[in-house]
């Protein structure tokens, strides 16, 4: 049975043959028998969709930008898949979209070659920054680095050159090959300078950790002079300062063994300690007594009998002997305070009985009187003439000269 109009683009024979409907007329596609022409007509429409599934993505790779080389040959491909096929639906459409990608390779050779272009020059700017960086850190002076931040900075150079390598566009071979000679020979010259340095580093090290070998044992010959050999430990203490570094690993090795040896020393000298505090603490007492009747003296004014009696105290707190280094200050203290006040006795004293000072003092006390027996007989003549402002100017005057006279009897 023959149906002219199963569907827009195609029908079924009565023999099971099926025909695509397109602008030259129809074409046999292919039977399938032992079906319905519903069956047979669906089988070859899905062959369809799977040359329009073909196309689409075709279509989606060209907007995601893909290789236009890759999109020539799909769309070669494609062309000739859809001269003939075996399929039932809108064939020419499906042409029609393959053509027009065709139109759209050269564009997209031409755009992806100015892309290839500057990802190129960016490949290369970024090498070429990268020996650059390389090139700076091997121009450094080697005396003046800090080598582990040195060779870290490298290593991390070295490891965004090879991600670049593996990951960025290829550079051409003779570009690619002068920048890998220059980045090889500053990567040469840091180790090169690295390796120096810690020889010299060595060497340094050894040296002084052989000094500060000889150090640790002559620390160690001190022990049998107890508190007597601290001052020599001291000395070679200084000594161990100026030895400079022998790396952590010995440096704390050796310290170890050398503040052994000091601490027999300071542990001698702490036994000396801790027996004479014990005679110092009787001598704290006997000498806080003492304070005590020291310090009654700061009530004397008679300087001769005040020291007199210091003087004995004086001898007595000699005698006494030392006391605890930590009470030291504060007994001291108590007594340089008497001591002062007598002091000041004494130089009271001796400001008054000065010769000269007392000769000057006469003069003016004489000076003074004869102006206040003058001030005294201008003050009655102001008063005999009741003139007051006369009398209040003598009255001012013979009241401050009376004051001075009183200050100078002082």
């Amino acid at each position: 049975m023959s149906t002219d109009d199963q569907a827009p683009w195609g029908r079924v024979d009565d023999d099971g043959t099926v025909y695509v409907r397109e602008a030259e007329g129809e074409r046999a596609v292919g039977q399938y028998p032992d079906a319905t022409p519903a069956e047979a007509l669906a089988y070859y429409e899905r062959k369809y969709t799977e040359l329009n599934g073909q196309v689409t993505l075709l279509e989606q790779r060209v907007k995601r930008g893909a290789s236009a080389a890759d999109v020539s040959k799909t769309v070669r491909h494609l062309r000739e898949l859809l001269t003939e096929p075996s399929a039932v639906g809108d064939l020419q459409t499906l042409r029609d979209r393959v053509a027009a990608l065709d139109t759209t390779v050269a564009e997209l050779t031409e755009q992806q070659s100015a892309e290839a272009k500057e990802a190129l020059a960016e490949a290369v700017a970024y090498r070429t920054g990268l020996v650059v960086e390389a090139e700076t850190l091997a121009a450094q002076d080697p005396a003046r680095v800090q080598w582990k931040q040195v060779t870290a900075t490298i290593d991390d150079i070295f490891g965004r050159w090879q991600k670049h390598q593996q990951d960025g566009p290829r550079i051409p071979k003779g570009e690619g090959n002068e920048l890998w000679k220059r980045f090889r020979a500053a990567r040469s010259t840091i180790d090169s300078h690295r390796k120096a340095f810690y020889a010299d580093l060595d060497a340094t090290h050894r040296e002084a950790r052989q000094r500060k070998q000889s150090l640790v044992e002559a620390a160690e010959a001190l022990a049998g002079k107890g508190v007597d050999g601290i001052p020599a430990y001291r000395d070679l203490l200084d000594d161990w300062k100026r030895a400079g570094r022998a790396g952590k690993k010995y440096d704390d090795a050796l310290w170890a063994k050398f503040k052994t040896a000091g601490d027999v020393l300071y542990a001698a000298k702490s036994e000396v300690v801790a027996r004479d505090n014990v005679e110092y603490e009787t001598n704290l007492t006997q000498k806080l007594e003492l304070l005590d009747e020291a310090e009654k003296l700061l009530t004397v004014t008679d300087r001769v009998a005040a020291r007199e009696t210091l003087t004995a105290l004086q001898l007595r707190w000699d005698e006494i002997g030392r006391v605890p280094r930590e009470q030291l200050r504060s007994v001291e203290d108590r007594l340089r305070k008497v001591e002062s006040h007598v002091r000041q006795l004494d130089e009271e004293h001796w400001q008054k009985s000065n010769p000269e000072r007392k000769a000057r003092s006469e003069g003016l006390a004489s000076q003074l009187q004869d102006a206040i027996a003058k001030l005294e007989s201008e003050l009655a003549a102001a008063e005999a003439s009741g003139d007051a402002r006369r009398i209040h100017e003598a009255r001012e005057a013979l009241d401050a000269r009376r004051v001075w006279l009183d200050a100078l009897g002082a």
